[in-house]
């Protein structure tokens, strides 16, 4: 993953809430082997309206998705975190995520962010009033930037940490590969040990 601190980009206003995983991207677009080439899937359904937000021609290159309430409920599916990361958006706000997809997300260095209802609108006011306005994410000072409006967010510390250094759990884990394998040689022969592969 990519260390995440700072993004700057431009808002689509979703202005939709209970957005569920089947239509984040449907179950069609799911046979592919690799994390990669989902974009064409995302909202599909949605998109074959010609006045759904993601087709305006003014929102065209938002990599911060600004979403209503209760995002990303429905299956737990990481293709709809994969579809989201590939179409080129880095954050996701929203008053709050689905705890799988929230999950899924942090996992794979879309950085979720959760902000009061009223915060979301006025984004949304913004975006669609200023649709080449950009908006800033600091991760490091947990704050989100929006002309004169600051609005601090909270992120797990260990989540935050993650992003920050681009570490997903694997890597987080083998930093401390000395102190495992220290472990692993003073554990009696007769336990399982966890041998490289």
């Amino acid at each position: 993953m990519e260390p995440f601190r700072t993004h700057t980009g431009r808002v689509l206003p979703l202005r939709r809430s209970n957005v569920d995983t089947d239509q984040l991207i449907p179950v069609r677009f799911l046979k592919r082997l690799t994390r990669t080439g989902y974009s064409d899937g995302l909202f599909a359904v949605w998109r074959t309206d010609p006045d759904f937000v993601l087709n305006h021609e003014a929102y065209q290159g938002a990599s911060i998705l600004v979403a209503g309430s209760e995002f990303g409920t429905g299956s737990s599916r990481e293709h709809a975190v994969w579809a989201l990361l590939d179409h080129g958006f880095k954050v996701v706000l929203s008053p709050r995520f689905a705890d799988i997809f929230r999950g899924n997300s942090l996992k794979n260095g879309l950085l979720t962010i959760e902000l009061a209802q009223d915060v979301i609108e006025q984004l949304w006011q913004r975006a669609e009033e200023r649709p080449q306005e950009p908006i800033s994410v600091d991760l490091e000072a947990l704050e989100v930037r929006a002309g004169d409006l600051t609005v601090p967010f909270e992120l797990n510390p260990f989540h935050r940490k993650r992003l920050l250094e681009g570490l997903d759990e694997v890597d987080a884990t083998l930093q401390h590969a000395a102190t495992i394998a220290a472990y692993e040689s003073g554990r009696p022969a007769w336990l399982p040990t966890a041998l490289p592969v």
